[in-house]
């Protein structure tokens, strides 16, 4: 549920921030609209359309097709959005082998008695999926006024100051919406959330896939975005990505001393220490523009 952190409307006036009328959950602050949406599950009919559109007829139990988050800079037009359809399109575009699953546990994966299970796709649904980013087309912003823009991702050497982050500067707005998720049959867990947490002096985000197939794997890819607020709200902002994939299987943890039952495991945030980096890159988005002829 989206709070408020304990921000009183004095701490929304001191940061010159104001919540969104009533309706959507968010703020707008230093020429920022910051927003999150949070709806049910989709239904047969909108899961069918989105297996067509995806090329697959396999999907999550659980997706919340019209839950999202978004951050747009007003003034640029610079627009960050989180969302499930663009997630399941990364996981379509990975295609991982499927994780091996105990023998004993295939069969909570029937659908019918005595079916044959053949796991030949990524049962895991897991993402590469960092975000999605656009350039919002209005003709009346500065950064669409010399022509067209397009927004990449470069790495740099810059990273997040997460202890900067642990100030006790009030928390103006705070939410966690799910994308969607899947408990493998009974078999673990397969979960897609991002949370947003705007400050005075920031916002940052954790986008956080996070798998257990119980007896054999966990995963994490973590994706953090910050963002500092300038005085100059017509600026195009720095923004910094931070993305880290962990991995262990339950093995390799067991033979190192940590438990091996599935319960010892269910708080990503208290052993994601224990996996080991599979790979991690920070990067800063570029707005790259390109003069149109005759201006």
């Amino acid at each position: 549920m989206a709070v408020w952190g304990g921000a009183s409307e004095s701490d929304l006036k001191a940061a010159g921030a104001e919540a969104l009328p009533d309706g959507p959950s968010g703020v707008r602050l230093r020429g920022w609209h910051i927003e999150s949406s949070r709806r049910p599950i989709l239904n047969s009919l909108a899961l069918q359309e989105w297996e067509e559109k995806l090329g697959t007829s396999h999907l999550p139990e659980m997706v919340f097709g019209e839950s999202s988050l978004y951050l747009l800079h007003e003034d640029s037009g610079l627009k960050l959005h989180f969302n499930a359809f663009d997630a399941l399109k990364g996981w379509k575009r990975e295609p991982l082998p499927p994780v091996e699953v105990p023998a004993a546990a295939k069969w909570k994966f029937r659908s019918k008695p005595f079916q044959q299970v053949i796991l030949d796709y990524d049962y895991t649904f897991t993402t590469p999926y960092c975000g999605s980013e656009a350039i919002e087309p209005n003709p009346e912003k500065a950064i669409s006024e010399d022509g067209c823009c397009s927004l990449c991702w470069e790495d740099c050497d810059e990273r997040i100051d997460l202890a900067a982050l642990s100030s006790k500067e009030p928390i103006l707005f705070y939410d966690e919406v799910v994308l969607y998720e899947d408990e493998l049959a009974d078999n673990g867990v397969s979960l897609l959330t991002v949370k947003v947490r705007v400050m005075p002096s920031c916002w940052f985000l954790l986008l956080r896939f996070w798998l257990r197939v119980d007896g054999v794997l966990m995963r994490l890819r973590d994706t953090r975005v910050y963002c500092a607020f300038v005085s100059d709200h017509k600026a195009i902002p720095v923004i910094l990505r931070e993305s880290c994939w962990r991995e262990a299987t339950i093995q390799s943890l067991s033979a190192k001393g940590f438990p091996s039952d599935s319960a010892s495991y269910g708080d990503p945030n208290l052993i994601s220490q224990r996996l080991p980096v599979i790979a991690h890159k920070t990067q800063r988005l570029k707005v790259s523009r390109s003069i149109t002829e005759g201006s």
